[in-house]
């Protein structure tokens, strides 16, 4: 069982006398921070600071606006994109697309972009026998029906 604690039955170590501050030490301490502490804006950015607030705005709005305008000219058109999708052999589109997990539905084939055209003619008249070796080409697969 823990005995009872009592601070009062306890006497108090003796301690020094705190010498007193030096005079005018509290209103001279913030001057001897402040020259202590160095700011620490570096030498590189020091022209920056020396430009009005209007010009350093019209600096930075020409940066942006700069980063866009070179981000615009050194992206890939889409005709790249096509164009190289049209260099895959057909064959080799049809495997990817039957071997894949996901189901193509025909509404996924029906929503093909502009750049993707049959030549230069945008509606081909093929004739009933071409029709019929085409139809006859494709693989007929029960699965995907």
């Amino acid at each position: 069982m823990n005995t009872p604690f009592r601070l009062d039955e306890h006497r108090r170590r003796p301690h020094p006398p705190l010498a007193a501050p030096p005079d005018r030490y509290f209103e001279q301490l913030p001057a001897r921070v402040m020259q202590r502490v160095q700011p620490s804006a570096a030498p590189a950015w020091g022209w920056l600071t020396a430009l009005s607030a209007p010009l350093r705005t019209a600096l930075a709005s020409t940066l942006v606006l700069g980063g866009f305008a070179a981000s615009f000219f050194l992206s890939p058109t889409p005709d790249v994109a096509a164009i190289s999708l049209a260099q895959v052999p057909q064959d080799e589109l049809v495997q990817y697309l039957l071997a894949s997990d996901q189901r193509v539905t025909l509404a996924d084939l029906a929503e093909l972009p502009d750049a993707v055209a049959l030549g230069n003619d945008p509606y081909p008249q093929p004739t009933p026998d071409e029709l019929q070796r085409e139809l006859d080409a494709l693989p007929a697969d029960e699965v995907y029906f």
